[in-house]
């Protein structure tokens, strides 16, 4: 059994809250637009594992360090993990043949900073988006996800808001 905390969208921020909120996870994703590589190396000190992939506004140390999709298993269960995405029925080109062709079960994008969790009844496939964890754009929530992985089941999804973003 694996507890899983999943953010999107930081943009460089670090909130104190992560910590609270993904103490006792074994592993921690990051859906990219990460910001500032510090943003992993303090997640790395809160989980086991770290995966995380690179967004459109990530460059430099981030976009060295991190590929823009990771697909990999877990408790029996093969997720994909990037960027840009879409979701059900709104996939970016060729993702749906790619979560098709990797027999993939569950799919985790950001970008949108919109909070999303759809199944997808044709590919069998639980879609994620965690929302923007970061103060950065539109969205009038900051929101984190975690779930738990265990023998091939996907269980205690729970949605965790922060707050409002500050004005800047």
């Amino acid at each position: 059994m694996k507890r899983i905390g999943i953010l999107s969208d930081t943009h460089s921020c670090w909130d104190q809250r992560y910590e609270r909120h993904f103490a006792g996870c074994d592993e921690i994703w990051h859906a990219g637009d990460i910001g500032d590589i510090s943003i992993l190396q303090k997640l790395e000190e809160l989980a086991p594992v770290v995966r995380a992939v690179a967004g459109n506004i990530d460059h430099g140390t981030v976009r060295r360090k991190c590929r823009e999709v990771e697909i990999f298993e877990i408790e029996g269960v093969r997720v994909m993990l990037t960027h840009i995405g879409g979701y059900p029925g709104k996939y970016q080109p060729g993702i749906k043949t790619m979560l098709r062709d990797n027999a993939i079960k569950l799919f985790v994008d950001g970008h949108s900073h919109i909070l999303k969790v759809m199944f997808d009844r044709e590919l069998d496939t639980l879609h994620i988006n965690p929302g923007a964890a970061g103060t950065q754009g539109w969205q009038q929530q900051r929101t984190l996800v975690k779930l738990t992985i265990d023998n091939g089941t996907m269980k205690d999804l729970e949605v965790i808001e922060l707050s409002k973003p500050s004005v800047k």
